[in-house]
């Protein structure tokens, strides 16, 4: 305790000598809801009293921006950039996307966790990782993905667990129900390996609570001074003393998998169904920690991403039931094909309603680059080499001059038009750089049909047979989205599940 007060004093003092001296700082010209900016510690006090609440903090900044950019001084000399700008986001993912790299800062914070896997990579390292996975997500994969594997996992252990909690009348976390839904997915189809989190029993998996903590406490690197959390790890303890244990839980369960997938491929000698993990086995980047890296990020990508878009997705359905039964009607006219794969393909209405809660609640609300050089933003906005620029994807999703005045209201219909008949509905995109949900440019996410085609398969599935209802919160308040690597709802998604007649 006495090594954590002391690695913290000097930033302690300085506030306080700030506050006896009474110096004070301007807020930048144009936006007046900019915070005050002092000398060393820049607007640190503004972040740390909006920490907890820096979602919608941010969002109220970019909203009052007449660029919907923010050029921001955090502490120790070190100033960021946010924007909610599509030519920005369109100018940092796409035109200048040599410039924008991942960078050491974001590297180096979540090295211990995500290693060099994808989600953490740049250069070549990125190229030869998105190649290599580029080849999973071909048509006939897709296909493979939803009638072998979502699909037993729906019928089989979710649709079961539903039925069993409607007829005994329990409450259900069905944001826990979902991420064991989506970890049990990704790990089928990227690595061949079940691991059985959503039977029953709902049992408790080691590496699951530390992948949760040790997510949690590596994006907070994100957003602290770099040296506190290095000198923290350093001296071995507080927060990082804990993630330096959670890590090693994960690591080993990742271990696990890359050795259980290389005895399985000596054995086999040639798999007729390659997935995933085998694929890098046989690219000849057999290094066992590089492939565990790539294990770790897909986890990451393939349970955290679209069990919180379903999250959001059931709450507001709840809120607004004319949308319910608009997905309903869907449901009940394409469930006669037969086809599970062709079915959710034309689930239009569907599409646009995950399209519009994730335009609300996106998995990924933040996401930022490094500037290796010094460039200029479209909208005039000054960046040096080593600065960080942010696309602030929560804010996009609330901007009046891309969504219009109703960007508050959950509207389905906003991503739909009629056809020429005027009988069914055709769904119209968003460009990717106003709507930047699965990223845009060269690293868009290659997982995004799949996630989609998983995502209405579960609507499918669970709307036909039952009505979630949310319980209500202790607070009375609307739950509460938490930012981390991934979007979290705050304390859970605590339902009960009723059977439709």
């Amino acid at each position: 305790m006495f090594l954590e007060l002391l690695a913290f004093s000097a930033l302690l003092l300085l506030p306080l000598l700030l506050f006896i001296l009474n110096i004070s700082g301007n807020p930048q010209i144009g936006n007046s809801k900019l915070p005050k900016s002092y000398p060393i510690i820049g607007s640190f006090l503004a972040l740390y009293k909006n920490h907890a609440n820096r979602l919608p903090w941010f969002t109220e900044l970019l909203q009052n921006s007449p660029t919907s950019t923010i050029s921001m001084h955090h502490s120790l000399g070190r100033r960021f950039v946010v924007t909610a700008n599509p030519a920005v986001v369109q100018h940092i993912l796409k035109t200048n996307f040599p410039i924008y790299q991942k960078g050491d800062f974001l590297r180096n914070a979540l090295r211990d966790l995500l290693g060099d896997g994808i989600f953490n990579a740049d250069g070549d390292n990125w190229k030869f990782q998105r190649q290599v996975s580029s080849h999973e997500f071909n048509t006939k994969s897709l296909r493979k993905f939803v009638e072998q594997v979502v699909d037993t996992e729906l019928y089989d252990r979710l649709i079961p667990i539903l039925y069993k909690s409607a007829a005994e009348q329990t409450v259900l976390d069905f944001q826990d129900i979902l991420q064991r839904f989506a970890f049990d997915n990704i790990c089928r189809i990227g690595f061949g390996y079940d691991p059985e989190y959503l039977l029953p029993s709902l049992p408790q998996a080691k590496f699951a609570v530390a992948f949760d903590d040790a997510v949690r406490i590596s994006s907070e690197r994100v957003r602290t001074i770099s040296p506190v959390w290095k000198i923290k790890r350093a001296l071995g303890i507080g927060s990082e003393s804990r993630l330096r244990g959670l890590v090693s839980d994960v690591r080993e369960y990742a271990n696990t998998i890359v050795r259980e997938k290389k005895r399985e491929m000596d054995d086999m000698k040639t798999l007729d169904s390659p997935d995933l993990l085998s694929r890098f086995l046989s690219s000849g980047y057999a290094d066992e920690k590089f492939v565990t890296d790539i294990v770790i990020s897909f986890t990451l990508a393939g349970r955290d991403t679209t069990s919180a878009a379903l999250t959001w997705f059931f709450w507001l359905i709840s809120k607004y039931p004319n949308v319910e039964s608009e997905i309903l009607r869907e449901i009940e006219e394409l469930s006669e094909s037969g086809a599970s794969y062709d079915e959710v393909k034309d689930m239009v209405y569907t599409h646009a309603a995950l399209c519009e809660s994730m335009r609300l609640y996106p998995p990924v609300p933040t996401d930022g680059k490094q500037a290796v050089s010094d460039d200029v933003l479209p909208d005039g906005t000054q960046v040096k080499k080593g600065m960080t620029v942010s696309y602030h994807v929560y804010a996009m999703g609330r901007m009046e001059h891309i969504w219009g005045k109703d960007w508050a209201e959950y509207r389905p219909d906003r991503w739909l038009e009629r056809d020429v008949a005027g009988n069914k509905w055709r769904f119209v995109a968003k460009d990717s750089f106003s709507y930047p949900v699965f990223q845009a440019g060269p690293r868009i996410c290659l997982g995004k049909e799949m996630a989609f085609l998983q995502m209405k398969r579960v609507v499918a599935g669970v709307l036909k047979r039952f009505k979630v209802v949310p319980e209500k919160r202790e607070d009375g308040n609307e739950p509460v989205l938490v930012a981390y690597l991934t979007a979290k709802m705050k304390g859970g998604f605590p339902v009960t599940v009723v059977e439709r007649a």
